[in-house]
């Protein structure tokens, strides 16, 4: 009888399915002008934020991106600022725990997730894809002055950019 737990793959298979990581150059050093001005900008775009929304907004668009690297940095960065662990586990699912996040930060989750997925095959707005729901954006607006919004806004961008950088070379968690 075959459980939801079984693996669908014989380990014979697994490994090959398995694609190699590590680093596929360094691009920090290859490109360090552009690593100085990312630098500057996450210092910038963090500035007057919450740093505890700063690595929940951080952390999420890092799940969402699938990048390992800043995910293992952020969930670091989050505990030693005294974010607790319910919180860190179950931000995948903060819908679905509203109890957990303010409602300050679940428009923020939101917006993250809406500026970091434009999806839906179509730039026209009114066929609901590549652009951030008004729904969303005016939650968001509903919970920080335009200042504080614009700063969140450059946040959840700069943190897509590093993820970018870290997925498309392949940077692992513990790299410098």
């Amino acid at each position: 009888m075959t459980t939801a737990h079984t693996p669908r793959t014989t380990p014979e298979a697994a490994p090959a399915a398995t694609p190699p990581h590590g680093p596929r150059l360094r691009w920090a050093k290859l490109a360090p002008d552009v690593y100085k001005a990312m630098i500057a900008l996450d210092a910038a775009a963090k500035k007057g934020l919450d740093p505890a929304l700063v690595e929940l907004v951080k952390i999420r668009a890092s799940q969402l991106n699938h990048c390992a690297f800043c995910l293992d940095m952020h969930i670091t960065d989050a505990r030693k600022a005294g974010e607790t662990e319910e919180r860190i586990y179950l931000l995948s699912a903060w819908e679905e725990a509203p109890a957990c996040y303010s409602p300050e930060e679940q428009a923020a989750l939101a917006l993250t997730e809406a500026v970091t997925v434009l999806t839906g095959g179509t730039s026209r707005p009114e066929a609901g894809g590549g652009f951030v729901p008004d729904e969303v954006y005016e939650r968001a607006a509903a919970h920080f002055e335009d200042a504080a919004l614009a700063q969140l806004i450059a946040l959840i961008t700069t943190i897509n950019a590093w993820n970018r950088f870290g997925v498309a070379t392949r940077m692992a968690p513990g790299q410098a």
